[in-house]
């Protein structure tokens, strides 16, 4: 892990990022190859099997989801860090949709984001 990263800040600046609908920031966050599986991708492209691998998948993604969504904000509940891997739970809000509870696990390696995983319930 890079000297003075932790999970939990990097988790931090990943809500920073995200609320801010900064993709760039969001994506310095992120290794080259990194992994995302979310059920909203599987569902919005399902030849993806709900995964978009490396960089360039995910800007696609998210840039398509802040044009899509601009009112789209995530409200941190809670936080557990432990190792290379923090698992957050918050709230996604976008006006005019029920608020959506959702849990992530962020897979550290060497202080950026090496895959990622989203839960809905």
């Amino acid at each position: 892990m890079t000297t003075g990263t932790t999970p939990r800040q990097v988790a931090e600046r990943w809500f920073a990022a995200f609320n801010a609908h900064d993709l760039e920031a969001l994506l310095a966050l992120y290794h080259e190859d990194a992994r995302h599986f979310s059920p909203k991708l599987l569902a919005r492209r399902p030849e993806t099997r709900g995964w978009v691998q490396g960089k360039d998948a995910l800007r696609d993604w998210w840039a398509d989801a802040f044009v899509r969504l601009p009112t789209l904000r995530y409200e941190p509940t809670s936080m557990i860090a432990e190792g290379d891997a923090v698992f957050m739970e918050y709230l996604r809000h976008v006006e005019g949709e029920a608020v959506l509870r959702v849990g992530e696990v962020l897979e550290l390696r060497d202080g950026r984001i090496a895959a990622s995983r989203v839960y809905h319930g």
